[in-house]
């Protein structure tokens, strides 16, 4: 508690916003916004089992990742610059912990644990109250070992890149439960249509485009 990170001279670090919920993934909207996926695991249908299992939740828990997922997205507004937001909303609502965010245009896409939605988006809006819209299935189930499904629009806009980590570390569930896993996937936005992009990745959450326009 009243910890920070000690910054270069010069420069200084303050909290932007606090209480949030588990927060997980930032997107930064072009009026200057910030959207924060407030997000946890799905609940595992079947009990922890074993000792390994008991102390990962227990180092879970101390991480903040032992409560029931929040499911939203909040936004918030530093209109003054001051960094600080004075503003907060619950932008969307009701999700399946969401992860990745990417906006297109006019379309907010966000991906859930088992799947890509598109809402319909207005530039300073505080709240979305129309449904989302489907746009594919992600691997999920009641295995879902990596859960966080990140985005990363194309600069032309026509196609998202989406992350699916590994259902485990070393292949120990069974190579069944990996189809479609540990890849970015290149999915077409008019459509949903899908490939593999990259494959043999654990957990690319991480992505960004370089200078030269590759996905790294």
């Amino acid at each position: 508690q009243g910890t920070g990170p000690q910054a270069a001279a010069g420069l200084q670090v303050m909290a932007f916003a606090r209480g949030l919920d588990h927060p997980r993934w930032l997107l930064v909207l072009p009026n200057g916004d910030v959207l924060v996926a407030e997000s946890n695991a799905p609940a595992k249908a079947e009990g922890r089992k074993g000792i390994r299992d008991h102390l990962m939740a227990l180092v879970m828990r101390r991480a903040g990742a032992g409560t029931p997922s929040a499911d939203r997205i909040s936004l918030l507004r530093d209109a003054d610059g001051d960094g600080v937001a004075e503003t907060r909303s619950v932008l969307l609502s009701g999700l399946h912990s969401p992860f990745g965010m990417a906006l297109i245009g006019e379309r907010l896409f966000v991906a859930n644990a088992d799947a890509v939605l598109a809402f319909p988006y207005r530039r300073g809006a505080t709240v979305i109250t129309a449904p989302g819209t489907k746009l594919l299935d992600l691997p999920g189930g009641p295995i879902n070992h990596h859960w966080t499904k990140n985005l990363l629009a194309s600069p032309d806009g026509s196609r998202l890149y989406v992350s699916v980590g590994s259902n485990s570390n070393v292949g120990e569930r069974g190579l069944q439960v990996e189809e479609g896993r540990a890849a970015i996937w290149e999915v077409q936005v008019a459509t949903g249509a899908h490939r593999i992009f990259a494959s043999g990745l654990r957990n690319p959450v991480g992505m960004a485009w370089d200078t030269s326009g590759q996905v790294l």
